[in-house]
């Protein structure tokens, strides 16, 4: 694939924009397509992703090194953009692996207070001084994170505060990718491809660089899913749609349905987080450059396949 022209936002001072840049072609392999490592879920899932017992989930995947190991591994044959994990956990590990290009993700909750309990709210769990004290210590953060539940009854606290931390994040040169759920008691299907291409359009307009949406069930009518996830991508304009991974899938499967997002949809990549860390550190590595190969370099489904398999 022929890598997609960098848009320097308008926010970027001059001065930084060749630190944005370098940042953009960290976090993208120098695509303009995003293989993002998602390793949030210790706080978003709990401990359900990654400890069953060892029936379908290996028993290495509960220490959380393993995100790590995974993440190190797959930046030294290039095929991982960003790991995309917490402030805190960033920080625990980064010193042993400083390398990684890191994403850190501003806020995070967790699945257990439901929405017919409490409307969803997620507020930043530390500050942009924070995420430039690792950047002074040598860790390699390229950007930041954060998630909007669109459609709560606290939607605009989750909007202020990521637009204030996108243009914050800009002035000092780095990347933002946002996560947007429609989630909250105002929305009856959080998949309906229209709120989804909602979602996207709205990260455009808080000026996020990439955004991570759920990837619809249904399409819409006389258009396949796929196709109906391309109405997203051309709401988000220039800003990147990058499609959540979802659960834990066949490889073939997941391979398959991550083609037709990048090639039917349009998407600029993937936000992958299960159907990489659950499983032992090798398959994990390689599904990573199985990824990569159909994000970033124009693979087939059976070209990845077999990297995977290899």
């Amino acid at each position: 694939m022929e890598p997609i022209e960098a848009y320097i936002p308008a926010d970027v001072p001059d001065e930084l924009i060749e630190d944005f840049l370098e940042n953009l072609k960290a976090a993208t392999c120098g695509t303009g397509r995003m293989n993002l490592f998602a390793c949030d879920q210790k706080i978003e899932h709990l401990n359900d992703d990654f400890f069953d017992g060892g029936k379908k989930i290996p028993l290495t995947s509960n220490d959380p090194r393993h995100l790590f190991e995974i993440g190190s591994k797959a930046h030294e044959e290039g095929t991982i953009g960003v790991l995309a994990a917490q402030y805190g956990l960033i920080s625990r590990y980064a010193r042993d692996y400083p390398d990684i290009p890191y994403l850190v993700k501003m806020n995070s909750k967790s699945h257990l207070v439901k929405t017919k309990q409490k409307e969803p709210i997620s507020l930043s769990l530390c500050t942009m001084d924070d995420v430039n004290n690792l950047i002074l210590n040598d860790i390699n953060v390229v950007g930041i994170g954060y998630t909007i539940y669109l459609g709560s009854e606290n939607e605009s606290e989750m909007l202020s505060e990521a637009s204030m931390l996108i243009s914050e994040a800009h002035q000092h040169g780095l990347i933002t990718v946002t996560w947007i759920y429609p989630r909250g008691s105002a929305v009856p299907d959080e998949f309906d491809p229209q709120l989804i291409s909602g979602a996207s359009g709205l990260a455009c307009c808080i000026g996020a660089d990439f955004t991570k949406v759920n990837y619809p069930k249904e399409g819409f009518d006389g258009m396949t899913i796929p196709e109906s996830l391309g109405v997203a991508v051309q709401s988000a304009g220039r800003t990147g749609l990058i499609c959540s991974g979802g659960g834990s899938l066949p490889p073939e499967d997941f391979l398959s349905r991550l083609w037709d997002q990048v090639n039917v949809s349009g998407a600029r990549g993937a936000a992958t987080g299960r159907n990489i860390h659950q499983k032992p550190l090798d398959d994990a590595v390689k599904m990573c450059a199985a990824c990569h190969a159909i994000i970033c370099n124009g693979a087939s489904v059976d070209e990845a396949l077999a990297i995977y398999n290899s």
